[in-house]
């Protein structure tokens, strides 16, 4: 018996350290098109995150000349409806890991 007992401790310990690392959040992602105004995507980011003009103008810089930017971050569910609410809006966007 002692001999079983010592070689699951190793196991048990191991899958407890993975089990309690903390979970990445995850991150919605605005993506450039050749559609949208600037200024409508600026007006789309003032009304969906209540970002101030100069945050929501500094995003839509970000999507414009880099080709995307992070706009939320969160739990797969709150990324996932954040996604939903862009689509509504005609925004292209995507939800992701993130890699920090």
């Amino acid at each position: 018996m002692p001999v079983v007992a010592e070689t699951l401790t190793p196991d048990l310990d191991e899958a407890s350290e993975t089990d309690l690392r903390p979970d990445r959040p995850w991150i919605c992602v605005v993506w450039d098109d050749p559609v949208n105004l600037m200024s409508y995507v600026t007006h789309v980011f003032m009304v969906l995150f209540g970002y101030s003009r100069f945050k929501a103008t500094e995003l839509m810089l970000k999507v414009h000349t880099e080709g995307k930017a992070v706009v939320s971050s969160g739990t797969r569910e709150e990324m996932e409806r954040d996604v939903s609410r862009l689509h509504e809006y005609g925004l292209w966007a995507t939800i992701q890991r993130d890699d920090e």
